[in-house]
């Protein structure tokens, strides 16, 4: 039966579009011709939407945790969508997704909570509206043909469509569909490869969700970028989504655009976004700039990836920056479809330090910052890289086990075999990594990381941020506190002096050797402190130092 627009809707509006995208990713990869042919439009799409999600469900989540009644509203819930959107958004199609959702939750949210019912339909025909609105206001130059062409289609079949808000919602996709199909009519590039635009097929399958969620139905499967997929193969393209026998652009024999992708995102005021849209538009193509409130998300294509990065400096503070080279990507890619290796390890580590260590030990690394934990779609295109036929997954932190998790359930539908190392700390990770062995049959590796890691007591040392009640007692903001296997144990007031009572608290169970990762920042002085207190008390106790370069933890400490 029809459903409210209300924050339930939504919740399972983004559950569907992430299912949806995950089942048409390779489709939408396979046909990504426009603007540069990196075969990436389906998973940076995915990717976008499953940061949307998370920040959905994480509202629902908070809610249930101060009682079963609370629950949230439509206007917190869009926002949340709009915001995980704009700070996961990846790539041109992406970024110009998390603007269209950023517009629509602009309608939805000015709207209050009250209950929609008898005037959904104009709700979401404006919101619609205003989802294309903003979307062409982020976009530098914007080209027919593209994502942008299907989103105004959309909104303008909604316009015209009388009934509930499930009648408006089944009216823009059919729209949306129909514009699909028109687009190689629009781009030259589409036609040439015989395809339909990538962008707008993900877009296509963001509305059959948004209808089926509303009407409790599943949406009609789209087929317009099947049907173009064989014309596609006619013309030379390859499932990569790059031309055969060719470079990465799809009319010559290499690149025809500028070399580097940047994304970043960026806090800064209206007016030095302003003039950040101008010299970037200068610099570079495919210019996008989204976001509002003082956070923005920046993607343009050039030549001069510092000048774009320095740009961003100028106009505020950047961070998350990604810079892709076109043309190594498209090696990457080769690399990618030529034989797997036998067997890998994916490792996720905060810090750079950390990072290398994982790297030189031969695994594919996934880094992290403070507070912007993996998805699962990005450690699925980990194990993709990783390209074998094995793969041992190391979370290396227990809040990412449910990523994790559906990670290597994805992967294992490719075809991939994959174990899942339940790693709740790097210094865990670190001890599993000790003992790989790729010349074993996989289950006795497996079983010998999985020892190893699950020998390592695992300890962290952080700052409080505010006052609290711990299992240690209260601590106040400032204070060090030593968590031991998760829970805290001690509380301080200076780094080393706290590191040592944890220190003798985990090797009164016993122990062979010490591991410290110093995190960012933290002097060499604290580990030789460490060392000699080790050296003092447990003579037999070896101590091994890494610079981990962590931001979150100022020490980890592991004991074997």
């Amino acid at each position: 039966m029809p459903q409210a627009l209300e924050a339930t809707a939504v919740r399972t509006w983004c559950a569907l579009a992430l299912d949806a995208l995950g089942r048409a990713r390779e489709e939408i990869d396979a046909i990504n011709v426009y603007p540069v042919a990196d075969g990436d439009t389906g998973t940076n799409l995915y990717l976008t939407v499953e940061s949307a999600a998370r920040a959905v469900d994480a509202v629902f989540d908070a809610h249930a945790t101060t009682g079963p009644a609370s629950r949230p509203g439509l206007a917190e819930v869009v926002r949340a969508m709009a915001h995980g959107a704009l700070i996961g958004a990846r790539g041109n199609s992406g970024t110009i997704l998390a603007q269209l959702l950023r517009g629509m939750a602009e309608v939805l949210a000015a709207a209050g909570d009250e209950d929609h019912r008898g005037d959904g339909a104009a709700l979401l025909r404006r919101a619609l509206r205003r989802a294309v609105d903003s979307a062409y206001e982020g976009v530098a130059r914007p080209v027919e043909g593209t994502v942008l062409t299907v989103a105004a289609a959309a909104a303008d079949a909604a316009a015209v469509t009388a009934g509930d808000a499930a009648a408006v919602a089944g009216a823009a996709y059919e729209g949306a569909r129909t514009a699909l199909a028109a687009t190689p009519g629009q781009l030259a590039a589409l036609a040439e490869a015989g395809v339909v635009d990538a962008g707008g097929k993900g877009l296509v399958e963001v509305l059959g969700a948004l209808s089926a969620a509303l009407t409790g139905t599943a949406a009609a499967p789209d087929r317009a970028a099947r049907a173009a997929v064989p014309a596609a193969a006619a013309h030379g393209w390859l499932a990569e989504g790059c031309p055969a026998d060719r470079g990465p652009g799809p009319h010559d024999d290499g690149p025809t655009g500028p070399a580097f992708e940047v994304i970043y995102l960026l806090e800064a005021d209206d007016a030095a976004v302003a003039r950040l849209r101008a010299r970037l538009d200068v610099l570079g193509e495919s210019l996008v700039v989204v976001g509002g409130d003082g956070l923005w998300n920046v993607h343009v294509h050039v030549d001069d990836a510092g000048a774009a990065v320095e740009a961003g400096i100028e106009a505020g503070r950047p961070y998350r920056v990604r810079i892709t080279h076109f043309g190594a990507a498209a090696q990457e890619r080769a690399v990618h479809a030529a034989e797997p290796v036998q067997r890998a390890v994916v490792s996720v580590v905060p810090g750079e330090g950390l990072a290398a260590l994982c790297a030189q030990a031969g695994a594919t690394v996934v880094a992290v910052r403070p507070g912007e934990p993996p998805a699962s779609g990005e450690l699925v295109e980990a194990v993709r890289r990783a390209n074998a036929r094995e793969v041992v997954l190391l979370p290396n932190d227990a809040d990412l086990r449910h990523a994790a998790a559906a990670a290597a359930e994805q992967a294992r539908t490719e075809g991939v075999r994959v174990a899942l190392i339940p790693t709740r700390s790097p210094v865990q990770g670190i001890a599993a990594l000790a003992v790989h062995e790729p010349a074993r049959r996989f289950d006795e590796d497996v079983v010998a990381m999985t020892s190893a890691a699950g020998a390592t007591r695992h300890a962290e040392l952080v700052v409080a941020e505010r006052q609290s009640w711990t299992m240690a007692g209260v601590c106040q903001a400032g204070d060090v506190l030593g968590l031991i296997d998760g829970d805290v144990a001690v509380i301080g007031g200076e780094l080393a002096a706290t590191a040592e009572t944890v220190l003798d608290r985990m090797l009164a169970a016993g122990g062979e050797m010490v591991t410290l990762v110093l995190g960012d920042g933290v002097p060499d002085a604290v580990a030789d402190r460490l060392r000699r207190h080790v050296r003092r008390g447990h003579l037999a106790v070896d101590t091994v130092v890494y610079h981990g370069g962590q931001q979150a933890a100022p020490l980890l400490i592991g004991v074997e």
